[in-house]
């Protein structure tokens, strides 16, 4: 499988953005997101998502992201969207002049969790890795393309067939910014196979 930039297709189509061979562009709107219930209580399912489709069972997606937001909650990162209740991201999400956010949200049947850890506000770039092994998926990130950190591995109820994956960007409250992506390639899984404890002997 390769990445081509053709095969993308929007879930909710911003009103601004641009496309072309080796960079794409998205200016956010105002009061758009992507969460599902868990302790906020409410629902939000309007963020613009463009990805592709794949049945494809082990790959990698890479990307990298810059960004110049400036108001709470500000966001771009990558995504697999499947439907409303189900789909992840990886991003950053601005918090204030002093830090922001740099997680995961994975949404199984409806219920949205969220893991972070606090970086630096003055960064503005950031890659990611998305990789599949059949339904279990690994979200990455990287400051330099080259060495990855680990940010979440899980399993997705209905990532077990065909999905999308892909980019996306957000602002949930009053605010706009520009999002921007290039480096996009789909390459082998890079996420290795378990090398350490056996699985469990089915009886």
């Amino acid at each position: 499988m390769k990445f081509d930039i053709n095969e993308l297709k929007w879930d909710r189509e911003p009103k601004s953005y641009s496309i072309s061979e080796d960079k794409i562009e998205i200016i956010t709107k105002p009061h758009t997101d992507l969460w599902q219930r868990t302790y906020y209580h409410f629902r939000n399912d309007n963020a613009p998502v463009l990805q592709m489709s794949t049945d494809e069972k082990y790959f990698s997606f890479t990307v990298k992201t810059e960004f110049e937001s400036k108001h709470r909650f500000d966001q771009c990162g990558i995504v697999m969207y499947l439907d409303s209740e189900n789909w992840l991201k990886g991003s950053i999400e601005y918090e204030n002049d002093n830090y922001q956010h740099l997680g995961s949200v994975v949404t199984n049947d409806g219920y949205s969790d969220w893991a972070t850890t606090v970086i630096d506000a003055s960064i503005k770039m950031m890659w990611y890795r998305f990789s599949r092994r059949e339904n279990d998926y690994c979200i990455e990130c990287s400051v330099d393309g080259v060495n990855y950190n680990q940010m979440r591995i899980c399993h997705m109820k209905k990532g077990n067939k065909r999905i999308r994956f892909g980019i996306y960007a957000c602002s949930p409250e009053e605010s706009s910014f520009k999002a921007t992506f290039t480096n996009m390639k789909v390459t082998e899984c890079r996420w290795l196979a378990h090398d350490g404890q056996k699985p469990d002997l089915k009886i």
